[in-house]
């Protein structure tokens, strides 16, 4: 398992924590790191994924909100919705790489950690997604 497919699992880790603590983000992240073992690279970019879903969460949740028909984000599950964060998170920020990596790594993911259905669910919603995110980006490109 590389690197990054390790952050994105811890970044759900400390997300998945967040939902449900009243400790300030950074203090969650410092404990995680406490029990877990990693290198420095899944580490930064886990930490990196926190912190921006967390700077853009408003965004993410009303991207989330608009792409997805009949789910509203207090309905879907814990796991999946966070997934579906991160990933939305690094449709915008990474153009580098592409949508279909991103998107093949949350739909693995959902199968690892979430429900039966996950991996359908976080693809069709994330297949929406990148179509309004990478659109906007490529829209973007082309009036610089």
């Amino acid at each position: 398992m590389g690197h990054r497919r390790k952050a994105r699992e811890s970044a759900l880790q400390i997300l998945f924590q967040l939902e449900f603590s009243t400790n300030n983000y950074e203090e969650v992240i410092e404990e995680y790191w406490k029990e877990k073992k990693a290198s420095a690279k899944t580490k930064n970019y886990a930490n990196w994924l926190v912190r921006g879903v967390i700077s853009s969460k408003k965004e993410i949740d009303n991207i989330i909100e608009e792409c997805s028909k009949n789910w509203r984000l207090s309905r879907m599950a814990t796991v999946d919705r966070n997934i579906i964060r991160i990933a939305t998170f690094e449709l915008f920020s990474e153009q580098d790489i592409p949508s279909p990596v991103i998107i093949n790594e949350a739909i693995e993911i959902a199968k690892k950690y979430g429900t039966e259905d996950s991996g359908q669910f976080v693809n069709g919603i994330l297949d929406t997604i990148k179509r309004k995110v990478r659109k906007e980006s490529e829209d973007e490109k082309s009036k610089n």
